[in-house]
């Protein structure tokens, strides 16, 4: 990449974050202005400013580990990672708010199948993946992690037969900040699925994504073995 740019993709990327953590800063400051009138509830309302920071938070974290990754200063691939057994561990763990949000959680597959991450660069992108189906997939939907292997490659999978996207953004939906319709009234910040690429990307794999509406989303990872 060149330095001009590398300079317009700094450029573009700090003006998105800019405005992407505006939207949280003005809601907390309406809430804040909204206590000092008249009978207003002070405690709901801050307790909803404490949700607005979180978020926030959790907004300014995703934004530097992305950073982290495409600067090369988090580590990706330091030998392979079992993909079955994390998987299974992520899953449990996502249980209660998979429940609240009326998905199942499945994991299938080869056992022994491994994956060029470290343990935690598994476990974020799962977490990932399986919290955007959380998000978006709709009530009653299945998610799926499976596991194989194709040749010289270990394969991922993680597949919802949920309300799906439109096929005009399956290619937009690795880019930062990328929401789509269904995705803008929730909470989600944009960077889930760009976190996702960028560890398969830095691990040497390909990611891609394919779907409809109706017919549920999957995203396959494939690495090198």
């Amino acid at each position: 990449m060149s330095e001009r740019s590398f300079d317009e993709l700094r450029t573009s990327f700090t003006a998105s974050v800019s405005h992407e953590l505006r939207t949280p800063l003005a809601r907390i400051l309406a809430l804040l202005d909204s206590a000092d009138l008249p009978g207003a509830d002070v405690h709901a309302l801050i307790d909803q400013a404490r949700v607005e920071v979180e978020d926030a938070g959790a907004l300014i974290d995703e934004i530097l580990f992305l950073s982290e990754l495409e600067s090369g200063k988090e580590v990706v691939s330091l030998g392979h990672t079992t993909a079955l057994p994390l998987l299974e561990d992520v899953v449990t763990a996502l249980g209660d708010s998979a429940a609240r949000a009326g998905i199942e959680l499945r994991v299938e597959g080869e056992p022994l199948v491994d994956v060029p991450l470290r343990p935690r660069m598994l476990r974020i992108l799962a977490e990932n993946l399986a919290e955007n189906a959380i998000r978006y997939a709709g009530h009653g939907s299945t998610f799926t992690f499976s596991v194989s292997r194709a040749g010289d490659f270990s394969v991922v999978t993680a597949a919802d037969d949920g309300a799906g996207v439109q096929e005009a953004a399956l290619p937009r939906l690795f880019e930062r900040f990328y929401r789509g319709d269904a995705a803008r009234t929730t909470r989600g910040t944009g960077l889930g699925l760009a976190i996702v690429k960028r560890i398969v990307v830095a691990a040497g794999g390909d990611v891609d994504a394919d779907g409809g509406p109706g017919r549920g989303l999957r995203v396959r990872a494939t690495f090198p073995s």
